[in-house]
């Protein structure tokens, strides 16, 4: 029976914050200026709303992390998993919150913004201290999430063994003769069964649907014949999943079965080329490999993968241009595809984490073209 994983701690939110604020220095930055959202979720483990009320985490080495945060919401932060981590700073409403955060900045700084920050809370700052200047987190920063310690590895693996569950179940339900959004409402409905919290997405492109990669399941009627591509997932105990398989209504034809195992061929490629040092781009060129010599490579047309953790898109991105290298802990799925436009699409998802001396699949359902009702 699966276990719950244990909860973060407050000492792992403060090394966290420690590692951060170390990297930011390193970076030549004076500090990080965290908005609720993911960042702040991993750093802390708070998760308040994002209002027009300003929340703010200030990081900087040498210093204690300081959360202003409203008046009204102090309370729920002081209840924060990474609360005892860091100092709360509270402003009450007629207050300016800017004035109360400059004190902790340097007046002529430059800062690394998470980035979804709001624009009129950054303006706000840069009224108040016109000397600072900010760069988003993902340029300046774009690793602060992306190598998972073994508790993090944890829950993203009982994540993708919840979507290979949906997955398996899916494979019952008949398909023919109802609409894609049916099939997708099935799929949320069994990864919540699995443990999930959120459902981010349920990708259901049926025959020229599936053409389009980020197709949105619609009222298309499935029919025999169809090629489906499956791609769903979303966040169990606060970690992510992702994982896209394509299945067949009936038996495929000789033709779709042959574009069905270049891009099973070419998934292989890419996560066997998955290796500590390896730069990202490696393995997308090794998918890409594949699918070029099989003459479809102008049909294959977005990045193999991109990084998961508490949210299910995240550097790092593995795609033309990113030299940076693999290290142990880092996850990210492996996702290359074919896409014939007016006909149908196949692509082959799973995520790999990075290990000692290769990569391992979170995803263990099988990768050939399943058939479906």
């Amino acid at each position: 029976m699966a276990t719950t994983p244990s909860p973060f701690t407050a000492d792992d939110y403060r090394a966290r914050m420690a590692r951060a604020a170390g990297s930011a220095a390193d970076a030549g930055l004076a500090g990080l200026l965290v908005a609720p959202g993911p960042d702040l979720v991993y750093l802390t483990g708070y998760r308040p709303a994002e209002t027009e009320r300003l929340t703010l985490l200030v990081l900087a080495a040498g210093q204690d992390p300081v959360l202003v945060v409203p008046t009204l919401e102090a309370p729920d932060a002081e209840e924060a998993p990474g609360a005892s981590a860091l100092t709360l700073r509270d402003w009450t409403d007629g207050k300016d919150p800017y004035a109360v955060t400059a004190p902790l900045l340097d007046v002529a700084g430059r800062y690394g913004v998470s980035d979804n920050a709001w624009a009129m809370h950054l303006l706000g700052l840069q009224t108040t201290l016109p000397q600072t200047s900010y760069v988003s987190l993902t340029e300046a920063l774009p690793m602060l999430r992306a190598v998972k310690d073994a508790h993090e590895l944890e829950r993203l693996a009982a994540a993708g063994a919840a979507a290979d569950a949906t997955y398996e179940e899916i494979l019952k339900v008949r398909f023919s003769g109802r609409r894609e959004t049916d099939v997708a409402a099935d799929l949320a409905a069994l990864l919540k069964h699995f443990g999930h919290s959120q459902v981010d997405f349920t990708v259901v492109g049926s025959g020229p649907n599936g053409a389009n990669p980020h197709h949105e399941a619609g009222d298309r009627t499935i029919e025999q014949g169809d090629m489906v591509v499956l791609d769903f997932g979303g966040l169990k105990h606060g970690y992510g999943s992702d994982t896209s398989r394509t299945v067949h209504v009936g038996e495929p034809s000789p033709a779709e079965q042959h574009i069905h195992d270049v891009v099973q061929e070419a998934q292989r490629a890419g996560v066997e080329a998955v290796k500590p040092g390896v730069a990202c781009q490696e393995i997308d060129r090794a998918a890409r490999e594949i699918i070029d010599e099989a003459g479809y490579g102008d049909l294959f047309i977005h990045r193999t993968g991109h990084g998961i953790g508490v949210t299910t898109h995240e550097p790092p991105y593995m795609i033309e241009g990113e030299g940076r290298a693999l290290v142990p802990g880092m996850c990210f799925s492996v996702e290359p595809g074919i896409y014939l436009p007016g006909r149908f699409g196949v692509r082959i998802e799973d995520i790999v984490t990075v290990t000692e001396d290769g990569g391992r699949r979170l995803n263990a359902t099988s990768r050939e073209m399943a058939i479906v009702e």
